[in-house]
């Protein structure tokens, strides 16, 4: 059962990292204009967003960690290194309240103001620094083309100065971060490994200055599968950080994080319950049992304990964690973090078939939305599309298709009747009637979502062949020909073998289909070979799963 969960844009954390630095001496004053016009330029050091998880627990912002405290300004930063602070800030203040016009119009004076010094030939590391600030804005903003842009420009200058340059261990890492978020790893682990080359110079091989590059690199490690290598990069943080801080410090707790979320992922789900009990622990030494931390510490072990499969265990960490961060008012009821913790918890108990209980805080989801957000807002959709999928899956097909219906209603008024979003509850609707034996409406709102898609993202994408696929079940509910059912198979799986592979699961399950239309029609011709194909690729699997 998945439950489909809209994120909206409010994900991007952009965390600060420094470390002590020469100071920089023979600064050009820079100067480009601001939004109420000419003024000096302002510019954060900003430091790198950390790549935490939504289960993470925000340490960055909420905990006073190695990241913390290395992030406040120092008393030796020169005004360049001040201004930069300021713009950042400015930036990051702007887009937590909403304001994005404004980000983007001071975003892009900034650009046009660097990219004209740029032009005319001065390409040092305050010229890179500026970009650095503006492609950190773009990417809260989610503009990820224009970020790559910039990196490009960025990686240009770089790729010019000495290692001795200041500021560049820190452009680095944001860098390595943005490479990492736009999914370039060959990219992000060459400038996480310059940075760290460069901060192993100034400080050694032990020091603490070490972590935030590693950690980008044990993350690189685990995107290109390469999990015993990660394990190896972020054990290393770990020991430095247990012998400068201390085994017990709240600042070994990140990498703790990283260990135990890859590990999950690894199928050593044992050995991820360590980390995360060891989180807690240290949570609750340092602040008390019902402090905030220590509840999204559980909720971190819920998980683990859920992949070993002690499902009530895992019900119950998840339970109690979310009680200590609601009763600690850790965190707002509607922020992101915690509805994405009830909406897990809500799926964990469905898997569990205490379904009534899980509906209950899908409920209090769609009810939070509401209270802050306003009852038609396109933020709810997400909670009445749970809900529907939660009824349908009891059975319950009337007052899902009641939800359904609502959802359709906002998020066609929100987004207009031609947009792509419309779709999920359209086809949600359709599948609904269609177990309702409502026949003729399913058919046209599945006709209808195939319209929108092809018009959006193109007639070979995968989101028409997941409509399409959609539409055959209920045309061969209600009796179309034969043939024409095979045609639209064969498209499914022309579209399923291009974008998931030709031997990826769905297009066998999809090529199964077309053996069985083409056997129905008595096409022999056509089905053997597709017969064999589906043959060797049993016997392939089965040899697979046995290894």
């Amino acid at each position: 059962m998945h439950f489909y969960v809209h994120r909206r844009n409010k994900n991007l954390n952009v965390n600060l990292y420094a470390v002590p630095r020469r100071s920089i001496s023979n600064i050009r004053v820079v100067r480009c204009f601001k939004t109420d016009g000419l003024a000096e330029f302002k510019r954060a050091r900003g430091e790198d967003y950390a790549s935490s998880t939504a289960m993470a627990p925000n340490h960055s912002q909420r905990s006073k960690t190695l990241l913390d405290r290395s992030s406040k300004p120092m008393d030796g930063m020169n005004d360049f290194e001040r201004q930069l602070q300021e713009f950042f800030a400015e930036v990051k203040s702007m887009l937590k309240l909403g304001n994005k016009d404004d980000a983007i119009t001071l975003l892009q004076a900034n650009y046009e103001a660097v990219k004209e010094q740029i032009d005319a030939g001065v390409k040092d590391m305050e010229q890179a620094a500026i970009l650095d600030i503006i492609a950190l804005g773009y990417m809260g903003l989610g503009d990820f083309v224009l970020v790559e842009s910039l990196l490009d420009m960025m990686n240009e200058i770089v790729c010019s100065v000495k290692n001795s340059e200041p500021l560049l261990d820190s452009l680095l890492m944001h860098m390595g971060s943005m490479y990492t978020a736009l999914g370039k790893f060959d990219n992000a682990m060459l400038v996480y490994r310059r940075g760290l080359e460069i901060l192993e110079n100034l400080y050694g091989k032990d020091s603490p200055f070490l972590v935030i590059p590693l950690l980008g690199i044990g993350k690189v490690f685990g995107a290109i599968g390469r999990a015993t290598k990660a394990v190896e990069i972020y054990k290393r943080a770990l020991n430095i950080l247990e012998t400068s801080r201390g085994a017990d410090s709240e600042d070994v707790v990140l990498p703790l994080f990283n260990l135990g979320n890859l590990l999950i992922k690894e199928g050593r789900a044992s050995d991820a319950e360590i980390y995360f009990k060891r989180i807690s622990s240290i949570y609750m030494k340092i602040y008390g049992e019902h402090d905030g931390r220590v509840g999204m510490a559980m909720c971190s072990l819920a998980h683990a304990l859920c992949a070993k499969g002690n499902v009530d265990e895992a019900i119950s960490s998840y339970r109690n964690g979310l009680k200590v961060i609601k009763d600690s008012k850790y965190m707002a009821l509607d922020d992101d973090i915690m509805e994405k913790m009830r909406i897990d918890l809500a799926e964990l108990l469905h898997v569990a078939g205490r379904e009534n209980e899980g509906r209950e805080l899908l409920e209090e989801c769609l009810l939070v939305s509401e209270k802050y957000e306003g009852n038609e807002h396109p933020s709810t959709v997400t909670h009445l599309l749970n809900l529907a999928t939660s009824y349908s899956r009891s059975k319950n097909f009337v007052e899902a298709e009641r939800l359904l219906r609502t959802s359709l209603r906002i998020i066609t008024k929100s987004m207009g009747p031609e947009d792509p979003s419309i779709t999920i509850p359209m086809l949600h609707l359709a599948i609904t009637l269609y177990h309702m034996k409502q026949f003729e409406e399913a058919e046209y709102l599945a006709l209808e979502a195939v319209h929108i898609r092809e018009e959006a993202f193109g007639k070979e994408s995968l989101p028409v062949g997941e409509a399409l696929d959609c539409l055959v079940s209920i045309q061969t509910r209600i009796g179309t020909d034969d043939s024409k059912i095979l045609m639209l198979l064969k498209r499914v799986l022309s579209i399923q073998e291009k974008e998931l592979g030709y031997e990826s699961e769905d297009a066998m399950i999809t090529l199964k289909k077309v053996v069985f239309y083409l056997d129905k029609l008595g096409r022999k011709d056509e089905k053997l070979p597709l017969q064999r194909r589906l043959s060797m690729y049993r016997t392939k699997h089965k040899q697979s799963v046995r290894w």
